[in-house]
């Protein structure tokens, strides 16, 4: 693949293209809102700034990536000839369906529609394009740049040559794919919600302090970091939203989200964006 269209500018779609550009795809980013693009390639050069600081890269790559990115106005320019697309706007299903509504008329026959989404159901999204056997998720996880795996979600109709050559896509960008099939919450958001969601209960009952929880994760179970630093990196509203969503998806009574959880996002203690939540960020 060598031509990667980006929908949304986010915080996940930034780190999108910044790894497609880095693998030598010809990229396109482009957002409803013109100033999110703008923040997007800032980001985008103080990543790679910092990379080549660290090591990580060289001047020249980071040239020869900067020169694969550009941005579109317009999403209908944004795709125009593109051999994958990938979405990462707002998780809501009514939401993407019309995104994918859209770039399914937009795009020529043998491009790939990947969506982002981390819970909603990929079958659900693709139903409303005329041909979901090209639609499949392509879960990347935030930090983009650092973290290192990708989920392929396929659904009952997803053709494989289509899962086949995004999985190409995210080794090519130096990730490491799995391929899961679509159930809710996939493989890592439903494992890695329970379990904040479990650690914030356990604060909210006493158990330990937010501190002690994730060291015993950390030290014990060998965890980079612990659920509840993730959780405030990941964002408290987000995971509030996803875990509503598991919830009423698998009706399960661990996916119901703890009081603590909805108080902390209702007074605005978001995690690390809002400068608190389960830690000071400030």
């Amino acid at each position: 693949m060598t031509s990667v269209a980006v929908i949304g500018a986010g915080t996940m779609g930034h780190g999108i293209a910044q790894v497609a550009a880095l693998a030598g795809c010809d990229t396109r980013i482009t957002d409803s809102k013109p100033e999110a693009v703008t923040a997007a390639l800032a980001r985008i050069k103080q990543n790679l700034d910092g990379a080549v600081q660290r090591g990580k890269q060289t001047t020249d790559q980071v040239k020869s990536a900067l020169a694969k990115l550009s941005t579109s106005s317009t999403i209908q320019q944004a795709v125009e000839d593109a051999d994958v697309v990938i979405e990462a706007v707002v998780e809501d299903l009514a939401v993407k369906q019309a995104l994918l509504r859209d770039l399914d008329l937009l795009v020529g026959p043998d491009t790939i529609l990947a969506t982002n989404t981390s819970s909603i159901s990929i079958s659900g999204i693709a139903s409303a394009t005329a041909h979901p056997e090209r639609v499949l998720g392509m879960h990347f996880f935030n930090p983009v740049h650092i973290m290192k795996l990708v989920e392929i979600v396929v659904h009952d109709t997803t053709d494989d040559a289509v899962a086949t050559r995004a999985t190409q896509l995210a080794l090519d960008m130096g990730k490491q794919p799995i391929r899961v099939h679509d159930a809710p919450g996939f493989a890592s958001t439903r494992l890695g919600v329970a379990l904040g969601l479990e650690a914030m209960r356990m604060v909210e009952q006493g158990v330990a302090t937010a501190e002690d929880i994730d060291r015993a994760m950390e030290l014990g179970y060998g965890h980079p970091m612990g659920p509840l630093k993730v959780s405030d990196i990941v964002g408290l509203d987000i995971r509030l939203s996803i875990a509503e969503s598991l919830h009423s998806q698998m009706n399960e009574p661990h996916f119901e989200p703890p009081t603590i959880l909805r108080r902390m996002v209702q007074e605005g203690k978001l995690g690390k964006k809002s400068g608190e939540g389960f830690y000071d960020w400030e």
